[in-house]
């Protein structure tokens, strides 16, 4: 034996008598409430299809959210991050399962009585628009089960298991109309599993967008099995998606419509994310509208603005009911506003980035049905309330956020933000008119297919200009740049001579650009009594942050999980935990939140590795 492999088994028989090896002193009793029961089953009718599930065997704990799992409250806050031997067996007692699905039954197959679970699991129904009913008869959880609700003196939260074999609400089912065995080779988005590098590029993206402010499941843990395939354990406080709702008003079900109606606004209250709700009906309801109303305008002004692609549509399937992010396959960041790109999923293609206002106001136009439906009992025709007070209310509010946003991504704080908003809203829509003039603008090249969809390549990157305007300005004692100087810090790598080709408009453009910009500075100045070069140098320290040049991008996810993956030695949970937080740290955004110091992150070869992953895609989709 090698001095090496010496000291490893001598650090393991070490280790191995250490109270966070074995979990000797840990209690992980808290996972017992995740057996299966939810309130929501007993809430609302026809809600769910309840299933036996049976342990599944031969999985290994691959990833552990101990972070999110202190957060919860599922473990003590003082909880290292070490997988011990305990917590190792709690996680796969409890979600290491596999449903006894319709196939099972018909073909009698036989369990071993100690492998199955005494209580039954729920795959809830809701609408999807990939089915040919769309009433929602046939669709919802397809290949995932609710683990449970589990409660703490910290809130709610809501448990589902992707991966844990086929359900008869996938779309394999309903359009072969047969049943399916989960771990069906024959067919892929039916045979009930899920694959490691889904739950790894879940986990990637939605904690950098948790981090960074944005409402998102979460993955909490990652079985992995044999050939790449996964059990994906996500957590959030509420898990209700509009299509739940959506289903019901489709049906013209009003007992059940209204049912979950009560019982989401009673869940939000539960959680203390929404306080005073009215007691009465009508005001109750009222309430919920201002709040989903608000929630979509907001979050669809962010996505635009952050360019963010989250595919919403007429299903409310995509997205959660407070405007959260859900389902991440086609979930992507764009690193600069390909607002022509379309994710190909086989026999349509989705919604651009700059459709998703008009997908959300739609919702909001589809609550707002729900509401009157609701309070008057007769299910009225939607165009009733396109132009509602409602959705006049989304469109204000997406107008406001949008200047809100652009105030912030310049680098203004709270305090300057707030004046310029209060005070000079239209010299902030003339700033957002030459800025979106830039952003939007486009290669001579045309529309061409990229690896999962199609595209017109966006040219100049915004957050380069925010970036390094202030400082230059300040440098140059407010002069402004010229037409080349300006346009050799926006132009991308997309950008061809053409596309920078001067013209007498576009150079009108440039200059207009840092006219408004230096005008918002001036009254800023003159509004905090400071000197126009503290606004722009604070502009310029906040902006960095803001607008970071190495900002991820869903290819450089991509990338970053087969990287992780393909690694001659793959990590372990302790390990694969400490690699996820300390790249976040690299992707938070918030000027005002302090970050650790990553120097020493720095020096970990895999780090460097994959920020330059996140570098060479910065500019992608």
């Amino acid at each position: 034996m090698g001095s090496e492999n010496r000291a490893r088994l001598y650090s393991y028989r070490n280790l191995a008598k250490d109270d966070h090896f074995t979990g000797s002193g840990h209690d992980y009793s808290s996972f017992d409430q995740l057996d299966g029961s939810h309130p929501l089953r007993h809430a609302v009718d026809d809600i769910c299809i309840e299933y036996k599930v049976r342990t599944r065997k031969g999985g290994k704990v691959s990833f552990f959210n101990f972070e999110l799992a202190r957060e919860m409250g599922l473990i003590k806050k003082d909880h290292p991050d070490v997988m011990n031997e305990a917590l190792n067996k709690k996680i796969l007692e409890t979600f290491s399962i596999i449903i006894i699905n319709e196939y099972d039954i018909e073909h009698g197959k036989k369990f071993s009585e100690k492998d199955i679970k005494k209580n039954t699991y729920m795959a809830t129904r809701y609408l999807q628009l990939q089915h040919p009913c769309k009433k929602g008869t046939t669709s919802g959880d397809g290949r995932s089960i609710w683990n449970g609700c589990f409660k703490s003196n910290k809130g709610y939260w809501d448990i589902s298991s992707c991966g844990t074999g086929a359900t008869r609400l996938s779309p394999a089912t309903s359009n072969k109309g047969r049943f399916f065995e989960s771990g069906d080779p024959t067919i892929s988005y039916g045979c009930g599993y899920s694959e490691v590098d889904e739950g790894l590029g879940t986990l990637f993206f939605s904690e950098i967008f948790n981090k960074n402010g944005l409402s998102t499941e979460r993955v909490l843990a990652i079985i992995e099995f044999p050939d790449n395939i996964a059990i994906n354990i996500r957590a959030h406080p509420n898990l209700i998606r509009p299509s739940h709702l959506f289903r019901f008003l489709k049906q013209g079900n009003q007992q059940s419509l209204k049912q979950l109606v009560e019982y989401y606004i009673d869940r939000q209250e539960k959680n203390r994310v929404w306080d005073d709700v009215p007691q009465s009906a009508k005001k109750k309801y009222q309430y919920f509208m201002q709040k989903v109303t608000q929630a979509f305008a907001k979050i669809a002004a962010r996505f635009e603005d952050d360019y963010i692609f989250c595919w919403m549509d007429w299903d409310g399937d995509n997205i959660l009911m407070d405007a959260g992010i859900i389902d991440y396959g086609s979930v992507r960041q764009f690193g600069l506003f390909h607002h022509e790109y379309r994710y190909d999923d086989d026999d349509r293609f989705s919604t651009s980035i700059t459709e998703q206002k008009n997908k959300a106001r739609y919702s909001v136009q589809v609550f707002h049905q729900i509401y009157d439906y609701l309070l008057h009992g007769k299910k009225k025709s939607l165009q009733n309330f396109y132009r509602s007070e409602y959705t006049k209310m989304f469109d204000e509010c997406f107008r406001d956020e949008k200047r809100k946003n652009i105030l912030f991504k310049i680098g203004y704080d709270e305090k300057q933000l707030d004046l310029l908003f209060e005070h000079e809203r239209g010299l902030v829509d003339d700033f957002l008119k030459v800025f979106s003039y830039f952003e939007r603008a486009k290669s001579v090249q045309g529309m061409r297919n990229v690896a999962d969809g199609i595209n017109w390549n966006a040219i100049f990157c915004m957050r380069d200009i925010l970036r390094e305007l202030p400082q230059l300005l300040q440098a140059r004692d407010l002069n402004p740049l010229n037409y080349q100087e300006f346009i050799d810090i926006l132009r991308s790598n997309y950008a061809k001579a053409k596309d920078i080709k001067k013209t007498n408009y576009r150079n009108k453009m440039v200059k207009n650009f840092q006219q408004l910009y230096l005008k918002l500075a001036e009254i800023s100045s003159q509004k905090t009594h400071q000197p126009i070069q503290k606004i722009l140098l604070k502009l310029a320290m906040r902006s960095s942050v803001i607008n970071k040049y190495d900002r991820v991008t869903g290819d450089s996810i991509s990338t970053i999980v087969d990287r992780v993956m393909s690694s001659k030695r793959r990590k372990n949970p302790e390990e694969l935990f400490k690699v996820l937080s300390n790249f976040i740290n690299f992707q938070i955004t918030d000027p005002d939140m302090k970050g650790p110091n990553n120097k020493q992150e720095m020096k970990d070869p895999l780090m460097r590795e994959l920020l330059e992953i996140v570098r060479e895609f910065r500019e992608g989709l």
